[in-house]
């Protein structure tokens, strides 16, 4: 509902309610109407803050390459025109990513961090598979893009329980994925995460950090979270049973629920429980 302006490029956001604050991180093929379903629970009792990178919805599309840094760059200075110094940060698969490169770059103004379906970095079998998501954009329409990416984002179960969504799925994003510009910057989004390797200074990350695995994950696997909580002093592990990579939409009452409880319960001493 707003645009402020980065490096004479335009950048969409929207935000709603009052409280501490979360900034809501896009996956790579997510935009802000992505969190539709999740708005109001979200802002409750918080300040949300959702935002299209840049190259994503209503943002402005690129003509040239970039890293993840420029994300980064972006969000501290969205969070400079909105006055807030102090967030918490949900990030999801790529938008996991830049939420650890934020933290790692702008430690005083995070609070806690929320991690699904994210990892240290851009393994090779992530980059190959980046790889044919490149060789697919190449294609005339968006069919083989969607087919190519869709399906291994969800869990076998949800897939077949899903599966008249999923086709009203398809009829949508097939010809989306189709657009020049879209395709575009699909390729773009995709190359900025070739050679993202945070693995040797997770140890610098030092808020509260809650990373969630789900165990058919096809995409960024388990064991990448896992070098996340081994590495990360102040974190805890959460894995979700029978969920793929797209968990916000497989189990989203429980996405909320982990989301807004490690945000919101109160800073404790809890060590009366050893007592």
């Amino acid at each position: 509902m707003s645009e402020f302006i980065f490096e004479d490029k335009k950048v969409y956001y929207e935000t709603y309610g009052e409280g501490q604050p979360i900034l809501l991180l896009n996956g790579i093929m997510m935009s802000t109407a992505s969190w539709e379903a999740f708005k109001s629970s979200f802002s409750a009792y918080n300040k949300l803050i959702l935002v299209d990178f840049l190259d994503q919805g209503k943002s402005e599309r690129l003509k040239f390459s970039y890293t993840l840094c420029l994300q980064v760059k972006m969000l501290k200075a969205l969070l400079e025109h909105i006055g807030e110094n102090l967030v918490n940060i949900v990030g999801i698969s790529y938008g996991s990513s830049i939420a650890l490169n934020f933290a790692l770059s702008y430690p005083v103004c995070v609070k806690r961090l929320v991690i699904f379906n994210g990892a240290a970095r851009t393994s090779k079998w992530l980059t190959e598979i980046g790889w044919a998501w490149k060789e697919a954009l190449k294609l005339p329409d968006g069919k083989g893009f969607y087919y190519t990416t869709i399906p291994p984002i969800y869990s076998t179960r949800f897939y077949d329980e899903h599966y008249d969504w999923m086709k009203k799925r398809a009829q949508k994003l097939i010809p989306y994925f189709g657009t020049t510009h879209v395709k575009e910057s699909l390729r773009r989004l995709t190359t900025s995460s070739e050679g993202y390797d945070i693995a040797d200074k997770l140890c610098d990350i030092k808020c509260k950090t809650l990373i969630v695995s789900a165990t058919e994950d096809m995409l960024i696997p388990q064991v990448e979270q896992e070098i996340l909580q081994a590495n990360i002093p102040n974190s805890q592990m959460v894995i979700i049973p029978h969920c793929g990579h797209a968990s916000m939409y497989e189990v989203p009452m429980l996405f909320a629920a982990l989301c807004l409880g490690w945000i919101n319960v109160p800073e404790e001493d809890f060590s009366s429980i050893l007592r």
